[in-house]
């Protein structure tokens, strides 16, 4: 099938990573992808397989399936093929030209019904990742097109989630197959050998800079680039006042811009992993190691129960649900010790009940094929 995804990018590279992903894994199932994205940039270090023009067009050709990579604006020649579905990410609403041509095409082919009937598209809504309760039940309701020049279709909203009631996570076929050929055997966790931190900027940082859990002889901090880098520095100055005289500084190196594939080789190899957004969350799930997550901050506060209700489906310990609380500024007491031990356990019995669901596009896959 040919799809249609449309991304804008908002202040991070999350809604992009995402979209991403979900290409490469519908074109490695044999589909033909038009990606639309009005800033593809970060595309020339988190998918360099990919070759990125200077006027935002790309391609990918996988064994079976491609990915094409439209500006935004892209002008529709009059010889182009509908798609089977469109996806529009995140409520990113679809650029108005498309609609316009969409709509002419339509009225043409119902002008020619009779010997060329018209594609059924299936126009889906992929939502933002969330385990609150509301997601079951909003999951593959209709949304009527009320205005503009498709006025009577349907859209369907689609929320990927945590549970069997949700559309599941983006999981690769093949993504089993990578991690036990990344895999080296570990021997229980006991003390942090290797962080990685990819983060906003958490006001506890500094706090955590000097946990006892963090000053252990062999730790080393992996600070990825962007926001969180600078976060990390900033860190790391106000954390040297206040450490003991003769206390050595953290150990860390700066990781550079990774591609996909190596950011999730990261997580893998790295004790406890600090991740923040939509995309690194799954990708810290499937590594299968402790982590923390730092969720998207918003102004009316709705990343509180958002974040609550991740933790109640993690069934997070006690330690795990305090840090989580003062790491994203939503409790004033202090940061617990890492229980590595507990953490790690955690973790990996999420990713069990998560292994046993239905990945996202497979279902995407299934209810496109009932709809059509």
């Amino acid at each position: 099938m040919l799809w249609d995804i449309f991304c804008r990018v908002i202040d991070n590279h999350g809604d992009l990573g995402v979209c991403w992903r979900l290409s490469a894994d519908l074109a490695a199932r044999g589909h033909s992808v038009r990606l639309w994205v009005d800033n593809p940039s970060a595309l020339s270090w988190m998918a360099p397989e990919v070759d990125l023009k200077a006027d935002g067009h790309a391609y990918l050709q996988l064994k079976e399936g491609q990915v094409v990579v439209q500006p935004w604006l892209h002008p529709i020649p009059p010889q182009t093929l509908m798609s089977e579905v469109w996806i529009e990410a995140f409520g990113c609403e679809l650029p108005e030209h498309f609609l316009a041509w969409a709509a002419n095409f339509e009225a043409s082919q119902n002008l020619q019904h009779l010997k060329h009937p018209k594609p059924s598209v299936v126009w889906l809504n992929l939502e933002y990742l969330s385990a609150e309760s509301y997601v079951e039940r909003s999951h593959k309701l209709p949304s009527p097109v009320m205005s503009g020049p498709l006025k009577g279709q349907t859209k369907w909203f689609f929320y990927p989630g945590f549970t069997d009631k949700t559309g599941g996570l983006i999981r690769e076929l093949d993504l089993e197959e990578k991690r036990s050929k990344a895999a080296t055997p570990k021997a229980e966790p006991k003390i942090l050998q290797k962080t990685t931190l990819f983060c906003y900027e958490p006001t506890a940082l500094t706090e955590a800079l000097l946990l006892k859990s963090f000053n252990v002889d062999g730790h080393q901090w992996q600070v990825a680039h962007g926001r969180g880098a600078a976060a990390f520095d900033q860190a790391c100055a106000q954390a040297a006042l206040k450490r003991p005289p003769g206390k050595q500084p953290p150990a860390f190196c700066k990781i550079a811009p990774l591609t996909q594939g190596a950011f999730d080789q990261l997580l893998a190899a790295s004790d406890l992993n600090f991740v923040r957004g939509e995309d690194s969350l799954v990708r810290a799930l499937w590594a299968g190691q402790a982590f923390v997550w730092q969720i998207y901050p918003q102004d009316d506060g709705a990343h509180a129960p958002k974040l609550n209700a991740f933790l109640d489906w993690l069934n997070a310990p006690d330690s795990l649900r305090q840090f989580h609380l003062v790491w994203n500024g939503l409790s004033h007491e202090k940061l617990p010790e890492i229980d590595l031990p507990a953490w790690q356990a955690c973790a990996l019995s999420a990713q069990a009940r998560l292994q046993g669901q239905i990945d996202l596009v497979s279902q995407l896959l299934q209810f496109v094929s009932e709809k059509r």
